[in-house]
């Protein structure tokens, strides 16, 4: 993929994790490795929303978390990105969000549960960070998050938000939104009292199977960026 084609997906993405109800002010950051130099990768700045994301503002930074290309402010969290993909050479992108049930269910210290099917995504593929509540502003900070990511592609910070990784762009948007989904069933499900049992592991992989193939997150994603571009067209 060209590099003005993969800065336009990151532009696209921002603007699907906002109408998701993905951003939290400008707090909120992405991430995606520059094809054919591992690296380096491209970042959203500071002070801006996910949704103002554009080719003028998108930073290239390397694995050390120091600015090579552009002139916007970086973000202090750049570690949760730089640390992650220097640990994980399979991954490519690194999306770090505050959704609202998330960080409710972050909050709570509970495992995620195999209690719909978002949230078969993520079943015993979870990991979980308690160092801190704190901005992750360290290189120190980011290798603890990487270590709590382990092996899966997802992380969720305690009393923070979550971060959510993926081979792609595709990947890491739509499993972040499932991620939000599973939250929000497991916490309303618990609340309305206790929960019936959980399916057999092997139906639950077999689930997890399914939905995790790379055309699904592609055909998603691209759904994703109609439904805005649609509403943009209306507006």
């Amino acid at each position: 993929m060209a590099h003005s084609d993969l800065k336009e997906k990151l532009i696209d993405a921002g603007k699907v994790l906002v109408a998701e109800g993905q951003d939290d002010f400008t707090r909120g950051h992405i991430s995606m490795r520059v094809p054919g130099d591992p690296g380096h990768f491209y970042m959203k700045a500071h002070s801006i929303g996910m949704d103002e994301i554009t080719m003028e503002n998108i930073l290239t930074i390397n694995l050390e978390g120091d600015v090579s290309a552009g002139t916007a402010r970086r973000h202090s969290e750049v570690y949760i990105h730089s640390e992650i993909l220097k640990a994980r050479p399979d991954l490519n992108c690194v999306i770090h969000t505050h959704p609202v049930y998330a960080c409710a269910f972050a909050a709570t210290g509970r495992p995620l549960r195999a209690l719909s099917q978002p949230s078969a995504l993520f079943y015993k593929a979870l990991g979980f960070y308690t160092d801190t509540i704190n901005l992750i502003r360290t290189h120190e900070m980011g290798r603890g998050v990487a270590k709590a990511l382990g092996p899966h592609k997802a992380v969720i910070l305690k009393n923070h938000g979550v971060i959510v990784c993926g081979e792609t762009i595709e990947e890491a948007v739509v499993a972040l939104i499932m991620l939000e989904n599973a939250a929000q069933v497991q916490l309303i499900a618990e609340a309305a009292g206790e929960c019936a049992p959980e399916f057999p592991e092997a139906d639950v992989r077999k689930l997890q199977h399914d939905i995790s193939r790379v055309d699904q997150f592609a055909v998603n994603f691209d759904y994703l960026v109609r439904r805005v571009r649609r509403r943009e067209a209306r507006n």
